[in-house]
């Protein structure tokens, strides 16, 4: 895999102490891109079956796999370092094996318990201490819960540490239903009220709610825009060259992950023709989009093995990040604790 990114990657990273964890399914890998002492723009990757979708910050990560829902955790104290120069360590504490239920994205309630879109089932669940999952809702139109992924659910939006906002490639309620209806069969649902806030999408993927307003890619037809409530439709806002899942906003910027159209699942949409009127090729990589104007002002892009990304997370307040992987000595031999023993008696 080659990786390139914009100049001025590292700066802005570093500058604003900030950090991407980025997925990609299709190589099954987590990607931590940040920044090191050099100044330079720093890529660590572990591997994870299926990475899908992630959410983070600087303490903890949790990642979708392709039965299993991490939980990682940073091992490190504030201006603490390892390996002269990680400022962050996250080591997978917990691993809860759900099966393969095409987990896509995932939302952390302000209880701190995980909620994750369960595209198999066409709902949305939580952990169970028991059983795969514990659904929570489903969409109106889904009749019941059934291993068909019905409508494609795939997209969540949590508003003030609640699920609020899903996205579903359409309203079909039979098995692998949505597959004909990319071109213009998506929604965006009122989790709390079963309402169809927006309609006739293609392909929509990652709500966000930021500043009031609901920002969320049309990836069919390749565009980061936001929802008009009053009039139910989508407002673009910019274009982005490939197909666009993965979205974290921070500030007055937008991270949106790109991919290159696969044959036959993505083909017929309007995203081909966009590609073709622009004479430009399809990304696979992130682009760092202005909220105010549209403008790309940072970008990394990925080249060789890897053609897709799935899910994208700011970490903020972290600099130099790196992670434990399954494969290694290290996640044997790195071993912390925490102790309510006081040291007079321990060495006693």
């Amino acid at each position: 895999m080659e990786k390139s990114c914009s100049r001025s990657l590292a700066g802005w990273l570093g500058q604003n102490r900030l950090s991407l964890a980025i997925t990609s399914y299709q190589t099954g890998r987590i990607y931590l891109v940040g920044s090191d002492q050099q100044g330079r723009v720093s890529f660590f990757e572990r591997i994870f079956e299926r990475a899908m979708g992630v959410v983070g910050n600087a303490q903890r990560i949790y990642l979708g796999g392709l039965y299993q829902l991490w939980r990682f955790e940073n091992i490190l104290r504030p201006n603490e370092v390892i390996h002269g120069q990680f400022d962050k360590c996250y080591v997978p504490r917990n691993a809860q094996t759900i099966g393969d239920l095409d987990i896509h994205e995932l939302g952390i309630r302000k209880d701190g318990r995980v909620v994750f879109v369960n595209t198999k089932y066409s709902c949305l669940a939580e952990l169970s201490p028991t059983h795969s999952f514990k659904a929570i809702w489903k969409p109106k139109f889904i009749s019941k819960l059934a291993p068909e992924d019905r409508c494609h659910l795939n997209g969540l939006a949590m508003v003030d540490g609640e699920p609020k906002y899903v996205t579903a490639v359409c309203k079909s309620d039979s098995v692998d239903g949505w597959r004909e209806r990319r071109r213009d069969g998506g929604v965006v649902i009122d989790v709390q009220t079963d309402e169809i806030v927006c309609e006739g999408l293609s392909m929509p993927h990652s709500p966000r709610w930021h500043n009031g307003r609901l920002w969320l890619l049309n990836a069919g037809t390749g565009q980061l825009g936001w929802v008009d409530f009053e009039k139910k439709a989508f407002v673009p806002h910019a274009f982005v060259p490939g197909f666009a899942r993965g979205l974290s906003i921070i500030g007055n910027v937008a991270a949106v992950g790109l991919s290159k159209p696969r044959n036959q699942r993505f083909e017929g949409l309007q995203l081909d023709e966009e590609l073709k009127k622009r004479d430009a090729e399809p990304w696979c990589g992130v682009q760092i989009v202005s909220l105010a104007n549209g403008d790309v002002t940072n970008w990394i892009r990925f080249d060789g093995d890897i053609t897709e990304i799935f899910d994208i997370s700011f970490l903020p307040n972290v600099k130099h990040p790196m992670m434990i992987g399954l494969r290694t000595n290290e996640i044997r031999d790195l071993i912390t604790f925490e102790s309510e023993i006081p040291v007079e008696a321990a060495v006693a």
